[in-house]
């Protein structure tokens, strides 16, 4: 097989899949392809559905109904060559707490037939300084690293990682970031739950974006904001006893949003847009401007903001034009 066929082979298969819990339908019809040498993103909010579909695919959960396939065989067969093949890291998980981050590392790679070496693994995922530190003395964001380190020191074809970088600083979180790409560069094949933008952009191959159980949109990040928010963002800062619900009246406008003490505005022509602001009565300050992003895509989608504590107040400034 050439290195084109490999990259064509199909490592991940799910056609439609369903998860319910009693009445609660947390997967909802779910079919989506994986291709080696790729990291795919599944992008939604706490409650989406993203973790019991990850935990089907390694076979932590039965399926209530729909296929799975994971390197054409179905999870929940539990084969030796399978645990090997495919690894997850969770979100938290009791991994002998007296034991330190390195032996918790060499314990894991004895395993595997060719595992990585545990004192390399240590320091890409930045734990080099903690080696001797006991997983119970860890902070919060050093678990999740020593966990990524558990889903990747057996060389899996397959890695499933759920939610990767939560917690993490913004350079730890990019240093990750980098050892999960080096990882898909040697020909490994990621993937990875996450709720943030900046990660999903940063890292994915392709993104699915996952709302109440179901796949509303995939595709490359730039092709799913080519397709479904092809404007620009003008920002500016709303300073005290500034009025600027005037702005969704520009002709330019497509949305007005408040964020804090920034004003977002939506628009396909933003020239015009920082032109109106800056002639203002009283001119808008600090104007900023930059590309739609994934999170845009997910408003636009879903109609909802990904992050709750983040989430856009659009009281009485909020206009949708056709």
């Amino acid at each position: 097989m050439n290195d084109h066929d490999q990259m064509q082979q199909t490592v991940l298969s799910v056609n439609s899949l369903v998860k319910r819990y009693g009445d609660l339908t947390a997967v909802d019809g779910i079919s989506l392809d994986v291709r080696a040498h790729e990291i795919v993103g599944v992008l939604g909010p706490n409650g989406a559905g993203k973790t019991s579909l990850l935990e089907m695919v390694v076979g932590l959960r039965t399926p209530t109904s729909g296929r799975i396939r994971v390197l054409d065989t179905d999870p929940a067969s539990n084969t030796p060559e399978l645990r090997k093949a495919v690894s997850l890291q969770a979100q938290q998980a009791d991994i002998f707490p007296n034991l330190t981050t390195i032996e918790i590392l060499e314990l894991w790679a004895s395993f595997y037939d060719q595992p990585r070496d545990p004192h390399t693994v240590l320091s890409d995922v930045g734990l080099t300084s903690s080696h001797g530190v006991r997983v119970k003395e860890l902070s919060g964001g050093q678990a999740r690293r020593l966990l990524v380190g558990t889903a990747l020191i057996g060389n899996p074809q397959l890695a499933i990682l759920d939610e990767p970088s939560s917690g993490l600083d913004p350079n730890a979180r990019a240093d990750l970031w980098d050892v999960i790409t080096a990882f898909r560069d040697e020909g490994r094949t990621v993937v990875l739950s996450t709720h943030s933008m900046e990660e999903a952009e940063a890292v994915c191959d392709r993104v699915a974006i996952m709302h109440q159980g179901r796949i509303v949109a995939l595709g490359r990040p730039g092709e799913l904001i080519a397709e479904h928010a092809p404007y620009h963002v003008v920002s500016c800062a709303r300073e005290p006893g500034q009025d600027l619900t005037w702005a969704a009246e520009l002709p330019d406008a497509l949305r007005v949003a408040t964020v804090g003490n920034r004003v977002n505005i939506h628009t396909q022509n933003h020239q015009n847009v920082m032109e109106a602001l800056s002639a203002a009565e009283r001119p808008a300050r600090d104007l900023r401007v930059r590309s739609a992003g994934l999170d845009e895509v997910f408003r636009d989608l879903t109609g909802t903001d990904l992050n709750d504590d983040a989430a856009e107040s659009t009281q009485d400034s909020q206009r949708v034009k056709a």
